[in-house]
């Protein structure tokens, strides 16, 4: 396995928990006290009704919720907190992040090269901090990208209290083929730049990878499913002269001439993928994929991963059995808008726009056709605590805010296999609660305004000083 070691990356961990630990005590942060406590605000959000209801109070003792509606049990002692003119939601969750990587101008890719992994640790605990102080309870790590299985050392820290962060699902290092996605290419090949992936280049190698994975402390598996992608002539439609993409039916589609207008490689066989989905369950965990398009999104779909990443290109066929499987794309829009925003030259915006457009075009298909949805951001390469803008985006392109943010709590937690801890304000839940400004439903940008948050039963950003529920996890 390439990157560093776990003794390595705990020892950066260890170098910077004093600061964070004095960042924590700065939050009025207490793991001292079992007291219960009661939130109160002029509103909460229930999840699965789809409904704001006024007032709103969260009864939390032990590290989980008690009870939670308009009005909850009030024990002798517990500390009543009142939160105004807010809206109680569950903590959010981000299925698609990248916590060792932060903004590098000019080049994300050059960051793995020139950044050492116990600095890129470092920047990795900051990362974890601004998202949880964005309201990010719940994360999905997609890879290290170079890191090897620093992010074990990170999950720990932040699960046995020593750093702020997000509960987390970690991949370790994601999995690609030899010279696909995320390879070194490009450089003198005397140099022997690493990748930022680990390779398996067939169905052996694909499951000996995940066992090592595994055994590093990965949570789940991420596998890059689709290679290089690029807007092409209209008209040109390189996939219809693939006899793959005849075998499987996917052909011209139905009302939508823009459809072969983008391009990309599969990287692995329906056949690998599914037995690399059976080794994840064997693991009693699941596989998410970086899948752009066809064919790569069909052959996704049919192994059973749990999610498809960046899904920019979906035919008919993989919507409908997507929807059958109940499998979510999560369509990462902020990260596209950043690339086209941030473009070095007019000809890069120009590309990048070109790539956005069409996925929005696709994207209001998918939404016409019930994809199940999930919330993802991408963030890394774009700043950490940002990555809200992703369910203001998700909106404008075409969902309405319930239906987003029920994609967030209910297929999001889902994906991260914590569907009966977190996702909701309910009797037995983590205690994981946010607070916004605003109704998120008549303005989903209120997301963007956390002015409260509580992972665990401890408070971390808003209100008075609170004293701990408990350290469940």
């Amino acid at each position: 396995m390439k990157g560093m070691t776990f003794l390595t990356a705990t020892l950066a961990i260890l170098c910077v928990t004093p600061m964070i630990a004095r960042a924590q005590s700065d939050r009025s942060v207490s793991t001292t006290s079992t007291q219960a406590i009661v939130l109160h605000a002029a509103r909460l959000f229930e999840v699965i009704p789809g409904r704001i209801v006024s007032p709103g109070e969260v009864l939390v003792e032990g590290g989980r919720i008690q009870a939670a509606g308009t009005s909850v049990p009030h024990p002798a002692g517990a500390k009543v907190i009142d939160l105004g003119d807010r809206t109680l939601m569950p903590g959010l969750i981000d299925a698609h992040i990248h916590l060792f990587l932060h903004p590098a101008p000019p080049s994300e890719g050059m960051q793995t090269v020139d950044e050492s992994a116990p600095q890129r640790t470092i920047e990795a605990t900051l990362a974890a901090s601004a998202d949880l102080m964005a309201g990010f309870t719940a994360e999905r790590d997609m890879g290290t990208e170079g890191a090897g299985s620093a992010d074990a050392a990170v999950r720990d820290a932040i699960d046995a209290g020593l750093i702020p962060g997000p509960r987390l699902r970690i991949s370790g290092m994601a999995i690609s083929i030899l010279g696909g996605h995320e390879d070194a290419i490009g450089f003198n090949p005397s140099q022997h730049v690493l990748g930022n992936a680990d390779y398996a280049n067939d169905t052996e190698q694909l499951i000996e990878t995940i066992r090592a994975q595994h055994k590093e402390g990965a949570s789940f598996v991420k596998i890059y499913q689709a290679g290089p992608d690029e807007m092409v002539p209209s008209g040109s439609a390189p996939c219809l002269g693939n006899p793959i993409c005849k075998q499987l039916g996917i052909g011209e589609q139905a009302g939508d001439p823009e459809f072969w207008n983008f391009h990309t490689t599969y990287q692995y066989t329906e056949d690998q993928l599914k037995a690399a989905v059976a080794e994840a369950e064997r693991l009693n965990t699941n596989v998410g994929v970086h899948c752009q398009g066809e064919p790569a999104a069909r052959f996704a779909v049919e192994a059973g991963v749990a999610s498809v990443d960046h899904a920019t290109q979906l035919s008919d066929g993989t919507m409908a059995m997507m929807k059958q499987k109940d499998i979510p794309a999560v369509p990462t829009f902020t990260i596209f808008k950043y690339f086209a925003d941030h473009a070095p030259s007019p000809a890069a915006a120009a590309r990048e726009n070109a790539m956005l457009d069409y996925k929005i075009h696709e994207f209001k298909r998918q939404v016409a056709a019930g994809v199940p949805m999930a919330v993802g951001s991408d963030v890394g390469p774009f700043p950490h605590g940002t990555q809200a803008a992703e369910f203001s985006l998700m909106v404008q392109y075409g969902m309405t805010p319930l239906a987003v943010l029920q994609a967030d709590y209910v297929n999001g937690a889902r994906i991260l296999m914590w569907q009966d801890r977190v996702g909701q304000l309910k009797n037995g839940y983590l205690a994981d609660v946010i607070a916004v400004a605003g109704n998120p439903l008549q303005d989903i940008t209120a997301v963007t305004r956390v002015e409260f948050v509580m992972k665990g039963g401890v408070i971390y950003k808003g209100g008075p000083t609170a004293e701990s529920a408990g350290n469940a996890r």
